[in-house]
C-alpha cells in the first residue's frame, strides 16, 4: 500500500514509533568469535573443541603411561536465517511531504531486522541442560513475593557457579514486571540500580547477584504466563551476521524509488552449561 501524502499539508516531523530495547544479540550477551566472512545464507562456521586431558599420578622411577590421543569434537554454526525488507516511496508522495520518509523507513526496516534476530537468539533457551534450570513450565517460580525476584537471580547464579562459569561478565535478561519487583528490594535499589547510571548495553538497568541486569520485552514466554529468564556468560552463545545486500531501484511499474535489503545470520549455543534459565510467573507465591 503506497504512502498517501496527498494533498494534505503534513507536519515537518514524523511521529517516531516506540521500539523495544533489543538486547539478546548485542555484544556482552553473545560473542562473535567465529563470525569471519559471511557471504550468503547457508554458509557454515566449523568450531573445533579439544576434549579433557587425563591427569596421572607420577611415581618416582616408574614409567609414565603412553601418550593419549587427543579427542576432539566439532560443532557447526550454520548461517541459515535470511530475512529481507522491500519497500517503495512514490515520486508524488515525495513531492508532497515535508519529511524524509525514506530515511525513517530505512530506520524502521533496520529495527525490524534486528528485532527478529533478537527473538531468534532468545528462543535458544530450550537447549540449556536440565541441571541449569530453575523452575519449569509445570512448576514455575512465582516472582511477586517479597524478595523472590532477587532470590531467583541468586539461584541462577548458583547454577552457573556449579557449572564453573566465570563470574566476570555475567548477564541476566528479565521482563519489565520482574524489574519492577527488583526495584522493591533494597538489595537491588541500594547497589545494583545505581549502576544503571553507567549503563553500557542496550536495555541495561543495573546489577544484582553478580549479574549485569538487562530488561527486554523479547523475553520468551511459554504457555502465555511462564517467562524464561536467561542468565549466563557471553562465551555461551556464538552469533554471526551480515547485511548481505542493500539495493536501491526504480519501480518498473510506476514512478517510485525502492529499497530492498537482505540480512543473513545464525547462532549456536556452543557452551550450553554457560547459560541458566529460570521459569517465572508474574504472581506472588
Amino acid at each position: 500500500m503506497s504512502l498517501n501524502f496527498i494533498p494534505t499539508v503534513w507536519a515537518a516531523r514524523l511521529l517516531v514509533a516506540l521500539d523495544k530495547a533489543l538486547v539478546y544479540a548485542q555484544a556482552g550477551v553473545v560473542n562473535r568469535d567465529y563470525e569471519g566472512e559471511i557471504r550468503a545464507a547457508g554458509d557454515t562456521v566449523k568450531i573445533g573443541t579439544i576434549g579433557d586431558v587425563t591427569i596421572g599420578t607420577y611415581t618416582k622411577d616408574t614409567d609414565i603411561s603412553n601418550p593419549e590421543a587427543l579427542t576432539d569434537a566439532e560443532q557447526t554454526l550454520l548461517i541459515n536465517q535470511a530475512k529481507y525488507f522491500n519497500f517503495a516511496v512514490d515520486d508524488v508522495d515525495k513531492a508532497q511531504q515535508n519529511v524524509n520518509t525514506m530515511d525513517e523507513a530505512m530506520r524502521r526496516a533496520a529495527y525490524g531486522l534486528r528485532d527478529v534476530a533478537d527473538q531468534y537468539v532468545a528462543a535458544n533457551y530450550a537447549s540449556v541442560p536440565t541441571a541449569n534450570l530453575v523452575g519449569s513450565d509445570g512448576s514455575p517460580v512465582a516472582s511477586g513475593a517479597t524478595s523472590a525476584a532477587y532470590d531467583h537471580l541468586v539461584n541462577l547464579a548458583v547454577k552457573l557457579d556449579e557449572a564453573n562459569v566465570p563470574s566476570e561478565g555475567r548477564f541476566a535478561i528479565v521482563p519489565p514486571f520482574f524489574h519492577g519487583y527488583l526495584l522493591k528490594d533494597s538489595r537491588f535499589v541500594g547497589s545494583g540500580a545505581a549502576a544503571a547510571d553507567a549503563r553500557l548495553g542496550n536495555g541495561q538497568i543495573g546489577e544484582a547477584a553478580g549479574f549485569r541486569i538487562l530488561k527486554s520485552n523479547n523475553v520468551p514466554i511459554a504457555a502465555s504466563t511462564k517467562y524464561k529468564i536467561i542468565a549466563g556468560h557471553p562465551m555461551a552463545y556464538s552469533y554471526a551476521e551480515q547485511i548481505a545486500k542493500v539495493e536501491t531501484y526504480r519501480k518498473e511499474k510506476g514512478f517510485a524509488d525502492g529499497v530492498k535489503g537482505l540480512h543473513v545470520y545464525g547462532g549456536k549455543l556452543v557452551r550450553p552449561a554457560a547459560w541458566a534459565v529460570g521459569t517465572v510467573t508474574n504472581a506472588a507465591s
